[in-house]
């Protein structure tokens, strides 16, 4: 589980039946106050529901963290931290299980790991492998996880290991299979298959550094090396992968939720692409670049695409981050109106570029969400200077274009979703640019905090590409190739489902304007 080393995130669990936005501002009756209905997937919505229509949201009460998902017989089995007694004021955590064949639908499968398994007290986050070899000693193709506990407070890593696919675990041991050293953070494991040098590979979360540790089978690990980062907060969920790149070169991507935000930078997923020589990690730049500006996408985990018969495509890999963060993590209506508190931003493709400062991976929404796009609206081209609303209304869609504008312009243009019918509450996604820098700004509308992201581009094209997700409480806005995406929780109020265009300081031109519902079928 992620948790700082100092305000405890596990005691932010507790307690925390109350939301900080009340459901009088919410504009929600008293009686959807008192009562917490469960939802779940295929809940109806009623017409207070905040519940996301294509985002991945937990069936009831609570979750946070996700776990990286592992391909097994055919589908991608995807854990997360999950609190089955938040309405109600409990602690705790259990790992709650859900599968998915096109990283958009997901079919609940239950709680996996119970709270309080054994005396070592709740599993926090972790990772799993499947055993191909039976290298643990539970058989070929056990489902291993090493995860974090903490008894009596003193965080280390144990092992569980599943012999049904991934359905239910057991304790290994109640020893840690990685014993705490005497350092307050230790946590997080991520196990990967080290192909280079065959053995398990293990890269852990202990402070302001990441250790590496190896073993031939799981249960016994070996200190090897260490990557350390002291300007960007405490290290969180570490990932570490190899990924071949679109010209065809391969690169390994060392990556771990932190918090910029005392430098000005993101508090989400920060990521190096370098080389790693079975010891220590090398960075071709000494800045770490950020999977996502917004304020939104933390704890997020990447998992590899497998093609049909089942093989690793390197080219390729996926993403996902909660949609929450610890500095507001109570604050939602959903816990009113829909019983539950915790949703996932969309899954996203990923691909390694090159650009002429080195390499970067390129963002987009998973390839298929496409598949459940109910209506397209294509408005063509629409040159504006000022405002225009259009004539649709909408709370769950994508909305695309190419932005451009003449020369000696520099606009600031964009759109308003999540627009109130007398535009008093909007949200502002656009590019600003006399900056230039495209942006997300949700103070004008009910939120978590009141908060502006910024990510400075290239304008001197006169051109940039939008693409924005809008789902009930979430906006998140794709700019160029994905290079730059802006995560948001947003608490617009039910009805606020306009879209306004906005074009000043000399107008633009929306190209190949369209708008594409998107509902579960």
């Amino acid at each position: 589980m992620a948790e700082s080393s100092g305000a405890s995130r596990r005691a932010l669990l507790l307690g925390a039946s109350g939301a900080t936005l009340g459901a009088a501002a919410l504009g929600l009756g008293a009686d959807r106050a008192q009562g917490a209905p469960l939802g779940g997937p295929g809940a109806r919505r009623g017409p207070s529901s905040r519940r996301p229509e294509y985002h991945f949201s937990v069936p009831d009460n609570w979750k946070n963290d996700p776990q990286r998902p592992i391909f097994v017989n055919g589908e991608y089995l995807y854990y997360y931290l999950y609190n089955a007694d938040y309405l109600t004021g409990g602690g705790g955590t259990a790992w709650r299980l859900a599968s998915t064949r096109d990283h958009v639908r997901f079919r609940d499968r239950g709680v996996a790991i119970p709270k309080n398994t054994n005396a070592n007290g709740d599993c926090w986050s972790g990772s799993l492998v499947v055993d191909a070899n039976g290298t643990a000693g539970y058989g070929k193709g056990a489902v291993i996880a090493l995860v974090t506990q903490a008894p009596d407070g003193k965080q280390a890593q144990y092992l569980w290991y599943s012999t049904d696919g991934g359905r239910s675990f057991r304790a290994g041991s109640t020893s840690p299979a990685l014993p705490n050293p005497g350092v307050p953070d230790f946590r997080d494991p991520k196990v990967i298959w080290d192909t280079p040098r065959k053995r398990w590979l293990l890269i852990n979360a202990e402070g302001h550094r990441l250790g590496f540790y190896a073993s031939p089978n799981l249960r016994s690990w070996t200190y090897v090396g260490e990557f350390e980062r002291s300007d960007i907060g405490i290290l969180e969920c570490p990932d570490l992968f190899q990924m071949t790149a679109q010209d065809g070169t391969s690169h390994w991507v060392l990556a771990t939720s932190a918090n910029g935000k005392g430098r000005g930078l993101p508090a989400t997923y920060a990521y190096w692409v370098g080389d790693f020589d079975g010891t220590s990690f090398t960075p071709d730049t000494d800045e770490p670049q950020w999977l996502d500006y917004g304020f939104d996408f933390y704890g997020a985990v990447t998992y590899p695409h497998h093609d049909r018969s089942g093989r690793e495509d390197r080219r390729l890999r996926r993403a996902l981050g909660w949609a929450n963060f610890w500095d507001y993590p109570h604050n939602t209506p959903t816990s009113f109106t829909d019983g539950y508190n915790g949703d996932d931003m969309i899954v996203r493709d990923l691909r390694l570029r090159r650009a002429k400062n080195g390499y970067y991976l390129a963002s987009e929404p998973t390839a298929a969400l496409r598949d459940y796009v109910v209506r397209t609206h294509r408005l063509g081209d629409i040159t504006l200077s000022g405002s225009k609303n259009l004539p649709i209304r909408s709370s769950s869609y994508e909305l695309s274009c190419e932005l451009t504008w003449a020369s000696g312009v520099r606009p600031n243009a964009g759109f308003q979703v999540c627009r109130a019918p007398g535009g008093g509450r909007h949200v502002d996604v656009g590019v600003y640019v006399p900056a230039p820098y495209a942006y997300v700004n949700r103070r004008p509308a009910a939120n978590p905090t009141g908060g502006e992201s910024q990510t400075t581009f290239d304008a001197s094209a006169r051109r940039v590409k939008l693409r924005v997700l809008v789902d009930r409480t979430s906006v998140e806005l794709f700019v160029g190739d994905g290079r730059q995406v802006h995560s948001h929780r947003v608490f617009p109020l039910p009805g606020d489902d306009c879209i306004q265009l906005y074009a000043y300081d000399g107008g633009a031109t929306f190209r190949e304007l369209t708008i594409r519902e998107i509902r579960m079928r």
